[in-house]
């Protein structure tokens, strides 16, 4: 169900996947809690949800409904993590390499963006930032699997192919 709702195979999922996000930053923001007491109640909801879910889940779900086809779905979903896993390692030998071909390159490129990480996280509150954060990774799957990514990553490129282009024309 959980993959149902982050692909959005409804219409609505977003907008309840959203609802739940904001209500829960929302009461975080509104209670403050110190970190000692978020990190508590966070500890306390995971033990619960450890007693509670493997024996509701049997009753709310049945144990003989199991089908092929949710077999198949949830070897793509593990087959989709262990590609993301690969694409975050693959970045970051690609970060080391650069490293250890390009020091200098290397050193900027660190400098330069770790630079406008402290200067965003300066501006921008830390739990709003932590809301925007979570949000887009919540909706990621359903913003990739409906195409809207592919597609504005599709006309930045080809803006910049502009832009380039343009540039080139006006050196000649």
């Amino acid at each position: 169900m959980t993959d149902k709702v982050l692909r959005w195979e409804r219409a609505w999922f977003p907008l309840a996947l959203m609802s739940v996000v904001s209500f829960s930053f929302l009461m975080i923001y509104y209670l403050d809690p110190s970190v000692l007491s978020g990190v508590s109640c966070l500890v306390m909801f995971l033990c619960l949800a450890d007693y509670l879910v493997p024996a509701l889940a049997p009753r709310i779900f049945g144990s003989n409904k199991w089908t092929t086809e949710q077999q198949q779905r949830f070897h793509e979903i593990c087959g989709n993590l262990v590609k993301c896993r690969r694409r975050i390692v693959g970045w970051w030998k690609r970060l080391f390499t650069l490293k250890e071909e390009k020091p200098k390159m290397y050193f900027m490129t660190m400098v330069f963006t770790l630079a406008v990480v402290a200067w965003i996280g300066q501006q921008v509150h830390n739990l709003f930032l932590t809301y925007l954060i979570v949000s887009f990774l919540l909706l990621f799957p359903g913003l990739n699997q409906h195409g809207i990514i592919t597609k504005y990553i599709g006309m930045a490129k080809r803006e910049i192919n502009k832009l380039l282009k343009h540039k080139e024309k006006k050196n000649e």
